[in-house]
Formats: C-alpha cells, sequence, structure tokens
C-alpha cells in the first residue's frame, strides 16, 4: 500500500499541466487537437499503465485510451501517447461546422482525474458572393443587395465602390443568420439614384473576411431601367352617340418588354399590342380602347396604366370623361321655340341646298372637261422592291394639267436625285429619311381613242417601307397650271405588303375595338 501510495504523489508531481489554445482549420480539411503534457523527471515502472487520457465535446465521450481499453467514435483518432513524449492527440478527419467548438482532454490515473485542458476548434469558412438583382431606375432611389454565404466565423466588412472610388464606408456585420449546414450568412444593401451617367459603369461588392488574406471582390453593371411618359388622349367624335376611342400614346422606355393595361372606373380591361423603335434607342407603342356610347354618357373615368416587368411601381395617365347622364332631364320647348327651330332649320336647308346645287354644278361642268382614272395599285408590292402606282387624265387641254401625289395625306416630292443612278433597271436604293426613296414619272400627252382628246400618264415609282407603306393610302390631286382649285382628286385603296421575311400585320376595326397587329414568319402583310 505505501509503494502505490508513493507512485501517486510522483504522478501528481511530474503532471504540470495541458495546453491550451485555439484551432482554426477550413472544411473537409483535417486537424490535430493537441494534448500536451510536460514532465520534469519520470519514473519507469508499470504502474504508468494506470495512467489514461479522455476526450469530450459537447459534454459526450469520443475517444478514450486506458486501462479500460481504447474507443473512438466514427472521424477521429487517437494517438497512442506515453509519459516520455507526453502527447496525446486527437485527429479529427473531416472538419464540419457541426464538429466546431471546445475539445475537452483529461489525464487520469487509476480512474482519478488527475488534469483537464481544452483546445477551441474554429472553422474557416470563405464566403461566396451574389448580387441577386442589379436592376435600377433612372431617377428614382434603387436599391441593390450584395449577399455572403457560406462564411464563419461571423464577423465579416462590406464595401461599395463605384468606379474605383468607395460611395459606401466599410460595414462590419456579425452575422446571426445560418444556413442548414451550420455556416453564416450576411446581406449588405446600397441605396442609389442612378443617373444617365451609371450607365456601363463597374461597381463593386467588397468584402473583407477572415479565411481570405486578400479582400473578396465581385463586380457587376447596372441593368439600367427607362420609365415611360404616358399620354392619354381621346380620338374626336363624329356625334354625342358615336363610340369614343382612346389613346394611350407611351414613349421613352427601355427595354422594350412592357406590360400595358387599360382600367374603366377602377376595373381591368385586357389589351394586347406591339412596340415600334422610338429616338434614343428607346422604344415607343400606342394602345386605343373603345368606350360604348352608354359609358360617354353615363361618365367615366379611364386610365392608362403601363408597368415594367423589373419594377413593382407603374406609370399612368388618367382621364375623367363626363357627360350629360341617362337621368338627365329633357329640355321642355315651348310652341314658339319650336316654331323658330323650324324656320332656322328650313332657312339652313334652303341655304345649303343652294350652295350645294351651285358649287355642284361647277364641279360637275369641270368633271366633263377631263376623265381621269382610278389609282392604279401594282399586283404585287414586295417590301424592299420597287413598286409603281399610275393614274391617267384624259381631255382636251391635258397639256395644261398638273399631277400632285399624297401618301396618307403627305405630300410626295421626288428623292430620287439622291441616288447614285437614276437608271430603274438598277436596284433603287432603300428608305432614306422619313419617307424614303420616290421618283415622280409624267408622260407627256399622246392622242387618245378620241381624236379630240388627249391623255396623260402620271406615276410615283417607290421603295416599299413597312414602317411607311404599312396601310398606306396614296392620293392624286389634278389642277390646272398657275390655278389652286382642284379639279379632280382620287384617293387609293390600302397598301397591301408582301414581306420577304414572311412578316404579317393586320389592322382590324370593330365597333368597340381598334388594333393593330404584326406578326413574324405569316405572309403576307396587310395594313
Amino acid at each position: 500500500m505505501k509503494f502505490k501510495v508513493l507512485i501517486c504523489f510522483c504522478l501528481l508531481t511530474v503532471i504540470k499541466h495541458v495546453s491550451l489554445t485555439d484551432i482554426w482549420a477550413h472544411p473537409n480539411s483535417s486537424v490535430l487537437l493537441p494534448c500536451n503534457v510536460e514532465a520534469d523527471e519520470i519514473e519507469l515502472n508499470k504502474n504508468i499503465f494506470l495512467l489514461g487520457v479522455s476526450w469530450l465535446h459537447n459534454g459526450s465521450v469520443i475517444a478514450s485510451s486506458g486501462a479500460d481499453g481504447n474507443r473512438t467514435e466514427e472521424g477521429f483518432s487517437l494517438e497512442a501517447g506515453t509519459l516520455e513524449t507526453g502527447a496525446f492527440s486527437l485527429t479529427l478527419h473531416s472538419v464540419s461546422a457541426s464538429k466546431q467548438g471546445e475539445y475537452v482532454c483529461g489525464i487520469s490515473y487509476n480512474h482519478t482525474l488527475l488534469y483537464s485542458g481544452s483546445v477551441t476548434l474554429c472553422i474557416l469558412g470563405l464566403p461566396s458572393l451574389s448580387i441577386p438583382s442589379t436592376v435600377a431606375v433612372i431617377d428614382r432611389p434603387s436599391r441593390i443587395e450584395c449577399r455572403a454565404e457560406h462564411f464563419t466565423p461571423p464577423l465579416i466588412d462590406f464595401t461599395w465602390v463605384r468606379a474605383g472610388v468607395v460611395v459606401k464606408p466599410p460595414e462590419s456585420i456579425t452575422a446571426v443568420n445560418r444556413t442548414s449546414s451550420g455556416f453564416f450568412w450576411a446581406v449588405s444593401s446600397l441605396t442609389l439614384t442612378p443617373t444617365e451617367q451609371d450607365k456601363d459603369v463597374n461597381f463593386s461588392c467588397v468584402v473583407k473576411h477572415t479565411a481570405s488574406e486578400e479582400p473578396i471582390v465581385l463586380n457587376f453593371h447596372l441593368n439600367l431601367i427607362y420609365l415611360p411618359t404616358v399620354t392619354l388622349s381621346a380620338l374626336p367624335l363624329t356625334s354625342q352617340f358615336s363610340p369614343v376611342t382612346l389613346s394611350c400614346d407611351i414613349e421613352g422606355f427601355y427595354p422594350e418588354e412592357i406590360s400595358v393595361s387599360w382600367f374603366q372606373n377602377g376595373s381591368l380591361v385586357p389589351d394586347m399590342p406591339l412596340a415600334w423603335p422610338g429616338p434614343g434607342g428607346s422604344f415607343r407603342t400606342r394602345r386605343f380602347y373603345t368606350l360604348r356610347a352608354e359609358d360617354m354618357r353615363r361618365g367615366t373615368e379611364v386610365q392608362c396604366a403601363v408597368r415594367h416587368p423589373a419594377v413593382a411601381e407603374s406609370v399612368s395617365a388618367t382621364m375623367t370623361l363626363s357627360a350629360t347622364g341617362p337621368n338627365a332631364k329633357e329640355p321642355v320647348m315651348t310652341k314658339s321655340a319650336k316654331a323658330s327651330v323650324a324656320v332656322i332649320i328650313i332657312s339652313l336647308a334652303m341655304i345649303f341646298l343652294l350652295c350645294f346645287g351651285f358649287s355642284w354644278k361647277k364641279r360637275d361642268e369641270k368633271e366633263k372637261s377631263l376623265v381621269v382614272s382610278g389609282i392604279i395599285l401594282p399586283p404585287r408590292v414586295i417590301v424592299g422592291q420597287k413598286g409603281r402606282v399610275t393614274i391617267s387624265v384624259e381631255g382636251r387641254r391635258v397639256d395644261r394639267v398638273q399631277v400632285t401625289w399624297f401618301l396618307n395625306d403627305i405630300p410626295i416630292s421626288d428623292t430620287s436625285k439622291r441616288a447614285p443612278t437614276e437608271n430603274e433597271k438598277n436596284l433603287l436604293l432603300p428608305p432614306n429619311g422619313k419617307f424614303g426613296y420616290y421618283k415622280l414619272h409624267t408622260q407627256y400627252p399622246i392622242p387618245s381613242g378620241n381624236s379630240r382628246t388627249m391623255q396623260l400618264f402620271s406615276s410615283v415609282t417607290f421603295i416599299p417601307d413597312i414602317a411607311v407603306h404599312k396601310g398606306g393610302i396614296f392620293k392624286c390631286q389634278i389642277s390646272y397650271k398657275g390655278k389652286d382649285q382642284v379639279v379632280a382628286e382620287k384617293v387609293s385603296d390600302k397598301l397591301m405588303l408582301l414581306g420577304k421575311k414572311n412578316m404579317f400585320c393586320a389592322y382590324n376595326i370593330t365597333v368597340s375595338v381598334k388594333f393593330y397587329l404584326c406578326v413574324e414568319s405569316l405572309p403576307p402583310i396587310s395594313s
């Protein structure tokens, strides 16, 4: 018994302490958790085998070695130590977030704890950066977020940079949000009001973290949204009981994808149209909505609302249409008032008949002196290839006749001199400017079938363009040289265009809806 007491005394004096430290490791790596014992002198005898070591994590034994045997949990391995080396280290083979924390190493002799110490395992998780959305609206406050994920420890710094200049000072965040795997995530935001100067400018989200010696930088460009201007107007009415057609003009927006909705008294009215290029690389479109006559008489409020897919807020224009209302009291007329109205109506009718008969007589006389054909359209008009419209004038003095051509009520001038050649056998130039290429032809009077009259032919050669000629109407006015009065006027049917790229355009008018539609891949093109 005396011998055993002496041995215990020696061990108590030999073992000084267990070293304490913090260990940093990256996920999925292996790490050695040290448990080192310092000894001043060692007595070698069989009782050394009564020395035991154990490792605890979160209060549970994960590894042990001693007189009762050795055991370790999966993922750990315990190095067999001796008093000569004083090393009882524990190896963790695959570091994960769940394995971090305090590990306690205990040294015992004959089941009596002599000393214990701890080592803390800290994981270094490198943050990954992302910008969920780079959408920003011109001249409106916008919020850009930078998201850092899968990092540990939780302390992280964010800095925002524009074109190399810091626009938001460093922001230190101690993350509290964890992923299912035990790592942290945090979000920093930048609020700005973008302008035209921010287009194609480089922005950066810069992050500093313990897991990286260098700052982590994510560069991006703003996806700028240009909101449109919306104008709502009503087309002129032919009578009080005519349907009302509203025009919604939408200009200056970018990108092209928008949605347009009509609301009548707060209720949504469906509508489906297209957009076409506008100035400055933007787009423009027009929407029509036809009100019933009874809606107009009751009075109603109509709103045209435009929304970009990337912007929650819409841009709109509102118009209130007022009328007498269905319950308005009809005015009561006396007999004298009715008689006065009848006299006025009869007088106006007589004046109208006299004026109309006189003007019709003069017009009839002039029409008898000239025989004007209708406007002859080509049977096929293909986009990009020349077409020609023609009219003939027959009369005794056609040498004094002058012919003026119009497209959609806009006078046509000869623009062919801009071309390098006037030989029509060559391919004509594509449209230039707003109205394109036109060449006017006049064939001087030739004898007609009637020996008393002469015949004149006038025509216009043009290059069909969808933006200018779709649904176009040609008009020809005949007058005498030196005279302003128009002797005859002819109007053509609408042009039917055939497109090379199988594009189909249709224009439809109904009692309550008017719409214009172009669809690619379905020829022909019509207006």
